[in-house]
């Protein structure tokens, strides 16, 4: 599949669904849209291009990964062209680099995973609904220990603390704000993707600390926003 060229149409949906919105506002249609193409006109179109062109990589992956997946076979997958359609949607509205690879490695395993048809749809609102710092908070969640050793974090070896401890030790960000991290906790229990109960500060033994705390759809999600061959290397 040859390279994304670098210079695109101005056809942009995005900018067409605005310019759309601000014409009907009353008396101020005029100006405000042209305010709109001077300002946002070019950012909108550069991260339609980074967008696009990490599709492309996603579609040549695909291919080299399945024997026989073409472009063409996919763009008859309904289910592969929704989920572009839909992801392209969120990227367009983040900047985040958590959550656009979140959403490319989506893409990738809405052919590769054997997720059911509507829980795909439901992890890329999640995606969308997400700060990036529930995903990163769920990722540590799904297995503190090794996220540790990924990220290069020594273990002070804690004979008993909670898992708050661990927490501020791993992301000194929020060391002292609990109100933080206890809220991202409740997000990610309300969506069902860490187990339930008030275990960031309960007193536990060293290694409960270290213990997975995201339940099987929490797996499941961080399994489809995860490029596994990737994670498999060393």
């Amino acid at each position: 599949m040859e390279p994304l060229p670098t210079k695109r149409s101005k056809g942009d949906y995005a900018r067409d669904t605005a310019r759309a919105a601000i014409s009907m506002v009353p008396m101020a249609g005029g100006p405000l849209q042209v305010a709109f193409e001077a300002l946002f006109s070019a950012p909108i179109e550069k991260r339609k291009e980074r967008w696009l062109q990490q599709l492309s990589e996603v579609v040549v992956e695909l291919g080299a990964r399945v024997d026989e997946l073409t472009p063409e076979r996919l763009v008859q997958d309904d289910v592969f062209v929704t989920v572009v359609m839909q992801a392209s949607q969120i990227a367009l509205r983040n900047h985040q680099s958590e959550k656009l690879e979140a959403l490319r490695n989506a893409v990738l395993n809405a052919v590769l995973s054997t997720i059911e048809e509507d829980e795909k749809f439901i992890f890329l609102r999640l995606i969308d609904q997400l700060a990036p710092v529930h995903l990163r908070l769920l990722k540590f969640l799904d297995d503190p220990g090794k996220w540790m050793d990924v990220h290069g974090i020594g273990n002070p070896g804690w004979s008993m603390g909670g898992v708050s401890t661990v927490i501020e030790h791993c992301f000194p960000a929020m060391a002292g704000r609990r109100e933080v991290y206890d809220q991202v906790i409740r997000d990610l229990q309300t969506e069902g993707l860490v187990s339930q109960g008030s275990f960031a500060h309960v007193t536990m033994s060293g290694s409960g600390m270290l213990e997975s705390r995201s339940s099987p759809r929490g797996r499941a999600f961080l399994q489809f926003i995860t490029d596994t061959a990737l994670s498999r290397q060393p």
